[in-house]
């Protein structure tokens, strides 16, 4: 796979950003500068956040989960806008509802993520269905974790998606924990690709915290959902460095397997790569740190000064004027 070394510089920067926001994301919660409902942290996914979205047209559109908030500014959502509406303002992404986590803009080509995880796949292959039914050039991601994988909802859409061949892309982030469950104890096969032969289309398992890797299986997919071939599913193995939400006690895994996964840190492993190639300096590396600090606070400054949303505001949205 060829990229550009712009591109490489790209992705490490989304990266690095990813993390920063991750990591200041939990400083407001544990402050009590955020108080609206349960955050859930990305830190460690970060290959996974940023490899799939670097792969699409700013008009694909995308089917988030309640994780990762990377995936909104790689879809062009600025910053601003996210921390704003994570901290629940009338002008922030989402007007003020429920954070940033049921909400979507189609502006961006952001779909709206349901409150049901597995209800997201059936919305996600409906919207692939009607851009083939408008023969319109566009694909549909939809992201979902390793606890929906074994969801009803899961096989009724990419059965249909794959009967119809339907543009789509469907990316499990397998984190190996369904809330507290591993992932172990809830299929008896290995790799949750291996589902796809049973629908008819392509399944693949890379390294989720192998940004090249993630990169390398997205593109190829994405080649083949807008040629007209039919969907693909990409299982991307990583693991959240914390608890599954902010009110997560983490009783279920011992330090020993998150101090593993810790030293295969993605961030870590492209730095190193980059540095070998002679494309980053640690000097550049503090820099992009900082460039990434800068932005984040200058979103959280504007978050401030946003207007909370009115009463009247409640029923905006609920129905059409």
């Amino acid at each position: 796979m060829e990229l550009s070394h712009d591109e490489l510089l790209k992705l490490y920067r989304w990266m690095v950003l990813d993390r920063r926001y991750e990591e200041k994301q939990r400083e407001w919660v544990s402050g009590g500068i955020l108080q609206t409902g349960f955050y859930h942290y990305s830190v460690g996914q970060e290959a996974t956040n940023v490899g799939p979205l670097f792969c699409l047209r700013p008009d694909d559109l995308l089917m988030p989960t309640h994780r990762g908030y990377g995936k909104m500014w790689m879809k062009g959502i600025p910053l601003k806008l996210i921390t704003a509406g994570m901290m629940c303002k009338k002008t922030g992404f989402g007007k003020g509802r429920s954070g940033v986590t049921h909400t979507g803009d189609l502006r961006y080509g952001f779909l709206a993520r349901p409150g049901i995880l597995g209800a997201a796949i059936p919305l996600a292959v409906g919207a692939a269905l009607g851009l083939k039914m408008q023969k319109r050039d566009l694909i549909v991601m939809c992201f979902f974790g390793d606890g929906v994988a074994s969801l009803g909802d899961t096989h009724e859409g990419m059965n249909l998606a794959a009967a119809f061949k339907l543009p789509i892309v469907f990316v499990c982030e397998n984190n190996f924990y369904a809330v507290s469950t591993p992932s172990s104890k809830a299929m008896a096969i290995q790799d949750i690709s291996q589902r796809a032969a049973g629908y008819g289309f392509p399944g693949a398992t890379v390294d989720g915290n192998d940004i090249l890797a993630v990169v390398e299986a997205s593109r190829e997919a994405v080649k083949r959902a807008r040629e007209g071939k039919g969907p693909s599913l990409i299982e991307c193995q990583t693991y959240r460095w914390y608890g599954h939400s902010s009110g997560d006690p983490e009783g279920y895994r011992n330090a020993k397997e998150v101090e593993a996964w810790k030293k295969r840190c993605p961030l870590k492993r492209f730095e190193k790569k980059l540095e070998e190639m002679g494309l980053i300096t640690q000097e550049m590396t503090r820099r992009m740190i900082a460039e990434a600090d800068l932005e984040i606070e200058e979103s959280f400054a504007h978050a401030k000064s946003c207007p909370d949303p009115d009463v009247e505001d409640m029923s905006l949205g609920v129905y059409t004027q």
